[in-house]
């Protein structure tokens, strides 16, 4: 049971270290962390139903997490090489692709909850 706890420890050290990178080097995490607390804001001050509200939340997080992979690819490509090549401009792109498309959900859903709210 302490290996586990031990092992736990550690992942969430690296995990925080990780997001405490993307924070101080990466400006597109920052601002994604603050789309998402304005936008979780909203969630919480709006009357949404606790499933919207949870969608809500979810996506946003959803979109960092994608952007901390974009991160860490972008890591990786440039570490390898300094050169420009084909493939590694196909990962870097892929990889913001990610962050698009799960930004473009959560906006889906945004989207879909203001016309409910509109409705009534």
């Amino acid at each position: 049971m302490r290996y586990f706890f031990t092992r736990l420890y550690h992942r969430i050290i690296w995990s925080w270290a990780g997001i405490v990178h993307a924070w101080r080097q990466e400006h597109s995490f920052r601002s994604w962390v603050w789309a998402n607390l304005i936008s979780a804001a909203l969630a919480l001050a709006l009357p949404l139903t606790p499933g919207e509200r949870a969608l809500i939340l979810a996506l946003g997080v959803l979109v960092m997490a994608f952007e901390l992979v974009n991160t860490a690819i972008e890591e990786v490509v440039d570490y390898i090489s300094d050169e420009q090549h084909p493939k590694a401009k196909a990962a870097k792109d892929c990889g913001s692709g990610a962050v698009f498309v799960s930004a473009l959900a959560a906006g889906v859903a945004w989207v879909v909850v203001l016309i409910r709210l509109a409705c009534g």
